[in-house]
Formats: C-alpha cells, structure tokens, sequence
C-alpha cells in the first residue's frame, strides 16, 4: 500500500545506498542532456503523441468543465442564488456526505446559444429524488435560468438536441422504490423559449414476483 511500504531482507550499507542515488542521478543526467541535444534543445518528443497504452495505470486527473461552462461547484452555487428556485429545493439543496453535493450537472446545446447550457437536477439525500429541474442559458458573463420543473419526482436530460423532463407517477400506497408510471415530456428551443413538442406516459407492469415458466423436459 501506498505509504507504507516495506523492505524485505536486511537494510543495504548506508555507503551502498549512497553510491546507488549517485549513479542514478548521473544516468539521468545524460540522459536528459541527450534529450535535449536530439530535439534541438527544447527537450519536445519530435515522435508526435504519446500511444494512449504509454499512460495506462496512470492516475486520471479529475475532468475539467467544458471550456466555458462552471464546474460542479459552481453549478450548485448558481442554484442557490438563483431567486426563481423555490425555497423548498433550496433547503434540499445540502451536503450529504462531506463536501458532495445531491445534484447531477450536464451540459449541451439546447438553445442554439453561444456556448454550452447547463443543465442541473436537484436531488434528496435519503433516495435520490429529483426535486428540482433546471436549465440555464449563458447569459454575459453569467446564466440566466430558461427552464424549472420543480415537481418532484422529476428529472431533466438531453435527447438529440431536445430537452426531456421525466416525471415519475405515483397512486396511492406505492412506494418510493416502486412507482405505478411516468410522464414524459419533450421540449424543443423556439423562438427564445422552450416549447412543449409531445408527452407521453408510461405504465410500469404491476405484475411483481412472478414465477419463471419451467423449462419443457425431454425423454
């Protein structure tokens, strides 16, 4: 494990362990000043990119937002102050564990704006229900927000281009792990708004433990 790493065997010399680093340290040496001569002196590959095998096992720095859009972080900050989001999601809006944050962020086109909108479901804690529904349009040097859903359970995502909002059915009894359906709706960008394009809805099977059809026996 990391950190705590173990020699196996008796200690090497103190003198030994010295003349090693040494050595090492002169290999290296030459072997950047080789480098350099070989590419002119700035020390560039002149082979062009690295293979993509020649970093596997490497540890993955965490992906940056698309240029132009906000961070995670940042996502969860617009919400906040944004004064269209309703009380009720804001006090939902918490970390649940440490710094993490119950929200799912994307970005997409989906209002033929300059650059990426960003797209942000507000979920609970407890089951991760979405709360809240949002997207918001770069706007200056900020975002305006074009879209809220804030009946729950909801969720919004891109579809090719589109905007669909997911709102989960419930009748009387069913539990938050099982709703009896859903209602599905498409939005298209039009004229600087979201128009509503067709829904449907969704009946979940209320069919639950059924016993699997034996397999037919031969002979």
């Amino acid at each position: 494990m990391r950190g705590g790493l173990t020699q196996a065997g008796p200690s090497p010399a103190r003198g030994t362990i010295q003349a090693a680093i040494t050595a090492m340290t002169v290999l290296a040496a030459l072997a950047l000043f080789a480098s350099a001569c070989g590419t002119g002196g700035t020390g560039a590959r002149d082979e062009g990119p690295a293979h993509a095998d020649s970093v596997v096992g490497a540890t993955a720095s965490p992906s940056a937002a698309p240029t132009g859009t906000p961070g995670r972080a940042e996502a969860v900050r617009i919400v906040k102050s944004d004064p269209a989001v309703s009380a009720e999601v804001k006090s939902e809006l918490k970390p649940c564990a440490g710094d993490e944050y119950p929200v799912d962020v994307s970005y997409g086109h989906l209002t033929a704006g300059s650059g990426d909108d960003l797209i942000v479901n507000v979920l609970t804690c407890g089951d991760f229900v979405g709360v809240g529904s949002y997207v918001y349009r770069e706007d200056g040097d900020g975002y305006a927000n074009v879209f809220k859903a804030e009946e729950p359970p909801v969720y919004a995502e891109i579809d090719r281009g589109d905007l669909v909002v997911t709102k989960q059915v419930y009748e009387k009894g069913d539990p938050v792990s099982s709703p009896s359906g859903e209602n599905v709706v498409t939005y298209r960008w039009v004229a600087g708004r979201f128009r509503k394009e067709y829904s449907w809805h969704n009946d979940y099977s209320s069919v639950v433990g059924d016993e699997p059809t034996p397999a037919p026996t031969t002979g």
